[in-house]
């Protein structure tokens, strides 16, 4: 796992991996695990390129022979559970060959020097847990697990109720030739400084300049890094379509990032793409809080984090990669190429409900939903924009 947002501390990191069954590697350990406040500064300092290199790769593999991949996170709000803040995410089930293609890059980063045993990191910092507080770390945690009070209901009938989506799972796959493309540890060589692309990013450059129709893209961050808004604008000359779904102010959990994409906002709409911009409380939460009736007493914000494309409505991207400046340059990223009838009918449906709108705002060069937030967050985005964040946005 990659180390910026580690939040466990130090202890419970050792006792998870002193399970005979668990092993934990942290990717570019300069910022969280094991790092004092003055090594921070430090690293921060002489490796800016450095800490902002981050492995942004999401993928769980099963036995070799299914694998997921997207843009979730593990966290109550990508699950539609938080009681302030859920977002809307998508993944792809993968059965094949693909499965393959996961495990040859989960192992590359396994073996890479970035990848550091947590134990290496904290061996000699933290002392290592007895083998009767493994014993008891897990009789603890087994008997936490087995307490219904623990639990909401309706997870514990979601988990129950995991059966009953399969038929649907089934009926949905399309057997295709899956490209699952990567990038390599460390992203690129870094002797582009923030800059310096890497092979996801190419990848899907090849497949964006294949386009022949249409467009359709779903990015909870929209800055376009270097060279972007002119090769749409050449698309857009050529007679294809491009619609983009993104965050709006008021749902975006992001303003620095947000702050990028105001500064482009109406540059790309001249350049003929069309923008919309999801509503904090779109139509479609009422499908949500129905499964879990008790958010809509909290009222909790609805957002953006899938990050998918759908290219001549045939040719599908489904992973990690945002359409911004760190992912194209920074972070190590994953996800699948896919042409397919069919999962391009799913996936344009899926998105083009998104921006229906009850669940999202159009914005043109006479409007944009800005306003619709509380004076803060307009003020931040006011003192963001000032800054020259974009190569690490």
């Amino acid at each position: 796992m990659d180390d910026l947002l580690v939040d466990a501390e130090d202890q419970t990191l050792l006792l998870l991996s002193a399970h005979p069954n668990v092993q934990i590697r942290i990717y570019n350990p300069n910022l969280s695990v094991g790092v004092s406040f003055w090594d921070r500064l430090f690293n921060t300092a002489s490796d800016f390129r450095g800490i902002n290199q981050r492995m942004h790769d999401k993928t769980a593999i099963f036995d070799g022979i299914a694998g997921i991949t997207g843009g979730r996170n593990m966290a109550d709000e990508y699950f539609d559970f938080d009681h302030e803040y859920n977002f809307r995410d998508r993944d792809a089930l993968l059965l094949g060959p693909a499965v393959g293609q996961m495990e040859e890059n989960f192992e590359e980063f396994w073996a890479s020097s970035l990848a550091v045993p947590v134990e290496d990191i904290l061996g000699s910092s933290v002392r290592a847990p007895t083998d009767e507080e493994v014993a008891q770390r897990a009789r603890e945690l087994h008997a936490y697990a087995a307490d219904p009070t623990n639990f909401e209901p309706e997870i514990r009938q979601a988990i129950a109720g995991i059966p009953k989506y399969f038929p649907g799972l089934l009926k949905a796959m399309s057997w295709e030739d899956v490209r699952f493309i990567s990038d390599e540890p460390g992203k690129n060589s870094g002797e582009s400084g923030l800059q310096g692309g890497g092979e996801s990013t190419r990848a899907l450059i090849d497949a964006i300049k294949s386009a022949e129709k249409s467009i359709l893209i779903q990015s909870p961050y929209l800055i376009l890094p270097k060279g972007g808004i002119e090769l749409f604008g050449q698309l857009v000359a050529r007679g294809i379509s491009i619609r983009i779904s993104t965050n709006s102010l008021a749902s975006t959990d992001n303003i620095p990032a947000f702050s990028g994409y105001y500064k482009q906002r109406d540059e790309l709409l001249e350049a003929g793409i069309e923008l919309f911009e999801f509503k904090p409380e779109p139509g479609i939460q009422v499908e949500l809080l129905k499964r879990y009736p008790r958010l809509a007493d909290k009222k909790p914000i609805f957002a953006l984090h899938a990050k998918s494309m759908v290219i001549d409505e045939k040719i599908i991207y489904i992973g990690t990669f945002n359409l911004d400046p760190r992912s194209a340059n920074l972070n190590t990223e994953v996800g699948i190429l896919v042409e397919s009838e069919e999962l391009g009918r799913q996936l344009t449906q899926s998105i083009e409900r998104d921006i229906l709108p009850e669940n999202s705002w159009q914005s043109t060069l006479d409007f944009n939903p800005d306003s619709e937030v509380e004076m803060g967050k307009r003020v931040h985005l006011f003192i963001d924009n000032l800054l020259p964040m974009e190569p690490i946005l």
